[in-house]
């Protein structure tokens, strides 16, 4: 996580963000039922309310971009009609990567909460930490670990069930 005084800042889960982490998670099951990694996303207001909703759709669409937060992102500036995004926080599943978490900023979230860690891309403190570059010109709040055993364990069950079926081919 971020270090104090520097760049986005690591803070607590608050009220009601696992009932919006359960959303993201229900985005998951639909990426799993498409055959894509179950990384779910939720984008919400001040109030809660989902503005944009994504799941990975990187496959379906052939799109190396499509992670469930750009996704969502997308979905949520054309509903707003903007590119920028002050005040709304983002729910997602999987730790952002570099390429998400650099939209997430552009955008201008006010917070990104995250379910499990990503050990091998994570780019919210477990492999980079690129909210905590003092030198961008906007920052997040980042909030990681909410649910996060039900978001890892739906990973875990997706990547053994695909190394069961390739081992039977």
């Amino acid at each position: 996580m971020a270090d104090a005084g520097l760049g986005s800042q690591p803070a607590a889960p608050q009220a009601g963000d696992g009932a919006l982490m359960a959303l993201a998670l229900q985005q998951a099951q639909n990426a799993w039922q498409a055959g894509e990694v179950p990384v779910g996303a939720v984008l919400v207001d001040a109030a809660g309310q989902v503005l944009g909703a994504g799941y990975n759709r990187t496959i379906t669409d052939s799109d190396p971009t499509a992670h469930a937060e750009i996704v969502a992102l997308r979905a949520a500036a054309r509903h707003l009609h903007n590119y920028r995004l002050p005040g709304l926080s983002l729910y997602v599943t999987l730790e952002p990567c570099v390429m998400c978490i650099g939209a997430l900023l552009h955008a201008r979230l006010a917070r990104v909460v995250y379910g499990a860690t990503d050990p091998k891309t994570g780019a919210c403190g477990s492999v980079l930490d690129v909210g905590a570059v003092a030198r961008l010109n906007h920052h997040t709040t980042i909030t990681g670990g909410v649910l996060a055993e039900p978001c890892g364990d739906l990973l875990r069950r997706f990547f053994r069930e695909r190394r069961a079926k390739e081992s039977l081919t």
